[in-house]
């Protein structure tokens, strides 16, 4: 049978979206205390202060660079990187410059994703390599990224933002995030050494169990309170 503490070292807790203040931050971090969730993923002028809210517990500190659309410079995205780092970031979820991976200038996103890896590393801190797969409508630019962040040995590849809304033909926006799909094809390409991440979409603990069958090791939630307790009714009702 699955323990909660299972579901819980799978999750990322999010606390990215641009409205959240302080006290929401501060509140967050305190929920993933008490979850005892594996990180939070916290807007990076607050990697500081997550840092010291956070002490003492077994809860990582996680933040983004080139966040959300990845069209930062190389240079800037080192910088982020490695200013998170020091400021008490030990997982970095950085956004790939799509862009350049629609224009498949791959030596360009071999060497960017390179250069925040070895950053990371040195701060001892792992790297998550966002792809938006929103945007990439074909599987041959996913299947790329694999072979790019295998052949880098990248610590996590993972689907989306949350934030890659695609307009549709009315207008209007929306985002697919995590697929069964594209965790497939990532858990498929990618090196065995290199996790995957499930990030939009995953709200309810059957969608969290759905992907962890899928090979998915860390999930990004909003959700967190919500999938742990049912996952205590759930598990505790069947022990």
């Amino acid at each position: 049978m699955i323990r909660v503490e299972e579901i819980a070292a799978m999750i990322d807790h999010s606390l990215l979206h641009p409205t959240l203040n302080d006290a929401q931050l501060e509140a967050g971090c305190a929920l993933a205390k008490k979850y005892e969730v594996a990180s939070v993923c916290i807007k990076p002028y607050a990697v500081k202060l997550a840092a010291e809210w956070l002490q003492g517990s077994g809860v990582l500190v996680g933040t983004v660079v080139g966040f959300p659309h990845g069209n930062s410079a190389v240079e800037i995205k080192i910088a982020e990187t490695e200013n998170a780092c020091m400021e008490g970031a030990r997982e970095i979820d950085m956004v790939v410059n799509i862009g350049k991976v629609l224009s498949e200038d791959w030596d360009y996103i071999e060497g960017e994703i390179g250069e925040v890896l070895n950053t990371c590393h040195a701060h001892h801190a792992v790297l998550k390599v966002i792809f938006e797969n929103d945007y990439l409508s074909e599987d041959r630019p996913k299947v790329r990224l694999c072979d790019i962040c295998s052949r880098l040995k990248v610590d996590f590849v993972k689907t989306s933002t949350g934030y890659g809304f695609v307009k549709d033909q009315n207008g209007k926006y929306g985002y697919a995030g995590a697929t069964d799909h594209d965790l497939k094809l990532m858990r498929k390409h990618c090196h065995p050494d290199v996790q995957v991440k499930a990030a939009g979409g995953v709200r309810t603990l059957d969608d969290a169990l759905r992907v962890r069958k899928l090979g998915v090791t860390r999930i990004g939630a909003s959700a967190t309170a919500d999938i742990l307790d049912e996952a205590a009714r759930r598990f505790g009702e069947e022990g």
